[in-house]
């Protein structure tokens, strides 16, 4: 006599909250202004608006873009300002900083403009393991979302999640 296996995790009422499928479609780019310094260290400012003005910036069409400088030059703030004049319009985002700078400012975002009314009163578990570079700042701001509607609050995988928060009656 065998007894029928159930799968209490798929007829539970939780939900699993993966933020790796609201990850946004688009490249993402690293704009290195190194090569557009003299010497790599100073900037000249007619040059750098030579550069600015002969660049093909619709190669960063429906791209996220982060704005750097790899070398330690000291960069004034009107350069990187007059780069996001050329990629407003062209580029879905553009930030100063590095890739994950990037990643945080676009989840920002996306978390800020996230319904999540249909979790109100119920219990969630934030998936934990992504292939995609979730930012640990996007579980954060999901958090603060999160905290004042739901019921519960785990982080993991269904099978073994970390309680995070619950509800006091």
């Amino acid at each position: 006599m065998s007894e029928e296996i159930i799968n209490r995790v798929a007829t539970s009422k939780l939900i699993t909250l993966d933020l790796e499928d609201f990850y946004p479609s688009g490249a993402r780019v690293l704009f290195d202004i190194k090569a557009w310094l003299f010497e790599g260290i100073i900037l000249k400012e007619a040059d750098f608006r030579a550069y600015i003005n002969d660049h093909d910036w619709q190669q960063y069409d429906q791209k996220y873009v982060a704005l750097t400088c790899s070398s330690d030059a000291i960069i004034p703030s009107w350069a990187y300002l007059l780069i996001a004049t050329k990629l407003t319009g062209i580029a879905k985002k553009t930030v100063v900083g590095n890739l994950e700078l990037l990643e945080t400012a676009i989840f920002q975002e996306l978390i800020a403009n996230m319904d999540v009314s249909a979790f109100a009163g119920k219990p969630i578990i934030l998936k934990g393991c992504s292939i995609k570079p979730i930012p640990q700042s996007a579980y954060t701001l999901l958090i603060e979302k999160l905290v004042p509607i739901v019921s519960n609050l785990m982080f993991g995988e269904a099978c073994s999640t970390v309680p995070l928060y619950k509800f006091k009656k």
